[in-house]
């Protein structure tokens, strides 16, 4: 399940939920109370990719280009 976000324009609290994607947002704010008052935000992902593997090594790389061959 993905973690939604929620910014509260009440007071500004930020929120981060669990939750599948049709459940419906939070009702109030659990820092302030305040009904109807969150709003989702889109947040960054936490995945990143770091050190040398398959992405960095194939996929980024430009393709070789045979050179052999010169039409004779």
């Amino acid at each position: 399940m993905p973690i939604y976000e929620y910014a509260c324009e009440a007071c500004g609290e930020i929120v981060e939920r669990m939750q599948k994607f049709s459940d419906p947002p939070p009702e109030t704010c659990p820092a302030c109370g305040a009904d109807r008052s969150l709003a989702r935000r889109i947040g960054r992902t936490s995945f990143q990719l770091k050190g040398g593997g398959w992405y960095a090594d194939l996929y980024a790389s430009p393709k070789k280009k045979d050179g052999g061959g010169s039409g004779d």
